[in-house]
């Protein structure tokens, strides 16, 4: 299976500067979290997209991550995205409105707490999105806490810190 990773920052990547005690989007970890999978027929091509807080993001970027899945879909058989939590949902909508017509899945994750947090659920969504990729059919999916939703409609639960279907 031939797979693209994008890269596009959040929770996720985050790393903590105890220098300045904060946490900041410097780098992915994503190919730290697959280096610990078996992952014996899956070819992987990376490609840092983006690197900051989804609050951050504006629509110029959401164009970037689009113009990104549209590169990538000729020579993919599933796209994984990582992004972070707070906007998932806008930018799974706005690719959902701008990619009629797909033939592969597209999958969103993140992760509510760091991968270097020892209670991160990284590892986890990562592990379920590279599931999803082969089973999931055609479309804008996102996939997190044992979860798989189909865009449009789907929306951060902020009460319980997962995702949810708006119905």
């Amino acid at each position: 299976m031939k797979l693209t990773i994008l890269t596009t920052g959040g929770t996720i990547d985050k790393t903590y500067n105890e220098y300045e005690g904060s946490l900041l989007n410097n780098k992915t970890i994503i190919e730290e979290i697959l280096a610990s999978l078996r992952l014996p027929d899956l070819f992987i091509k990376y490609v840092r997209v983006l690197n900051k807080d989804s609050l951050d993001m504006t629509e110029n970027d959401r164009s970037l991550i689009l113009n990104a899945v549209e590169t990538a879909i000729p020579s993919s058989d599933g796209i994984i995205i990582i992004h972070g939590t707070d906007t998932l949902s806008i930018t799974g909508e706005f690719l959902n409105n701008n990619l009629p017509d797909l033939h592969i899945p597209i999958i969103l994750t993140g992760a509510m707490r760091p991968y270097e947090f020892k209670d991160s659920d990284a590892q986890q969504n990562v592990t379920e999105a590279l599931f999803a990729s082969r089973i999931a059919p055609a479309g804008i999916w996102l996939t997190m806490h044992n979860r798989l939703l189909s865009f449009p409609g789907v929306v951060k639960d902020r009460r319980n810190l997962t995702f949810i279907k708006n119905k």
